[in-house]
């Protein structure tokens, strides 16, 4: 749970006073929740120790679908795979979908001054800006982005239930299966036809489409919670509004501090402890689950002072782990900071009076936190 843009205090509490802590879900499991940036760091580096096969530890039959791409798969498969996809995340290559992130940006604004104050930031900014990346990045069809929005939102929602959420992850995987196979007829200029026509004879449809998934499941959804709530902390905090919208530059000082502050993804992919072994005095039994809160880890006093506060230009920025950290940090983080980097100073200046324009209601239920509406005017 949060409070605003603050981890719980409770959250806090346990950080200060049991750093490995023990906790009972439901089902009689006992998992084990770490929370101090010096542990969480140890454990998502260490998958010698740590395993990332939830399909496998929990037995998953072989038509279930294994949710998440490469953040549940363990070396060797996971190293095979992400060799394929790495050249495309490259800054280098990146720059090329600039222009066209840029261009999305602007059609999402355009559409805003032509409904006219009020508007939702969320529906009308937040959510169609990373959908619409993915879609470009990918090679989804124009026609077909509504539906892959859907699919990319519903899986977030455990309001209503586990089953609801999976339901959404099954319905993903037939999507990016049927486009993967469209795809390896008939490559387009996308990430899924670049793939093929690179290694298609060392990737099948099915894997593919789970790597697909895997982006889908890391970019879109903590895309929108940071678009969304970078331009609220920016609209309660209009002096650091000024700046990125005058000063070149300045938003990559932001950005990095806004990450560590907001750490939308609270809790990483679940670790299972692959043998009997200790971790800061706590004893785990092989087959255990292990749970790494970013959300406290980033607040940790330990990184130094004031980190409940956001400075921007602070020497810690770079160490948080907002991306995860290790053999899983997030792939396509250079690509969320792009879009950060361009949809920020893009709002503040095309509507300099923006302003909040009523009660924000903050997501409850979800491992990506965030709001659900996000009322402005101008």
């Amino acid at each position: 749970m949060r409070e605003r843009f603050d981890p719980a205090e409770e959250l806090l509490r346990i950080q200060a006073e049991h750093p490995v802590y023990p906790m009972e879900i439901p089902g009689g499991q006992t998992v084990y929740l770490v929370t101090r940036w010096n542990d969480v760091r140890a454990v998502l580096g260490d998958h010698e120790r740590f395993s990332n096969d939830f399909a496998g530890v929990i037995g998953l039959g072989s038509n279930q679908e294994d949710p998440g791409g490469l953040g549940f798969r363990d070396p060797p498969e996971h190293t095979r795979l992400r060799k394929f996809l790495t050249p495309e995340f490259t800054m280098r290559r990146l720059r090329r979908l600039e222009p066209r992130i840029e261009a999305l940006v602007a059609e999402c604004l355009d559409k805003i001054e032509a409904k006219g104050s009020p508007a939702d930031l969320m529906e009308d900014f937040a959510l169609p800006i990373p959908s619409l990346v993915i879609s470009e990045l990918l090679g989804v069809p124009y026609e077909e982005q509504a539906d892959f929005v859907k699919v990319s939102t519903d899986r977030f929602d455990f309001t209503a239930g586990p089953e609801a959420s999976l339901q959404a992850v099954n319905e993903a995987m037939t999507y990016l299966t049927g486009l993967v196979a469209r795809e390896r007829q008939n490559p387009g200029e996308g990430l899924l036809g670049q793939l093929l026509r690179d290694h298609g004879d060392e990737l099948d449809d099915r894997t593919l489409a789970s790597m697909a998934d895997g982006m889908l499941t890391g970019g879109h959804d903590t895309s929108t919670s940071m678009l969304a709530l970078g331009s609220l902390w920016l609209l309660e905090n209009p002096d650091q509004a000024a700046k990125v919208r005058e000063v070149d530059g300045y938003v990559d000082e932001v950005i990095e501090e806004l990450l560590r502050y907001m750490t939308v993804v609270q809790v990483a992919f679940p670790r299972f402890a692959r043998d009997d072994l200790e971790l800061h005095g706590q004893q785990i039994k092989k087959g255990e689950l292990v749970l790494c809160s970013l959300a406290a880890a980033n607040r940790d006093p330990s990184l130094g002072p004031d980190m409940d506060q956001v400075k921007p230009g602070r020497q810690t920025a770079g160490s948080h782990l907002a991306f995860g950290h290790g053999i899983h940090r997030c792939i396509g983080a250079p690509l969320a900071q792009m879009e950060l980097r361009i949809a920020y100073p893009m709002l503040l200046r095309r509507f300099p009076t923006l302003r909040l324009a009523g009660e924000v209601p903050w997501r409850k239920l979800a491992i990506v936190y965030g709001v659900e509406k996000l009322p402005v005017a101008w």
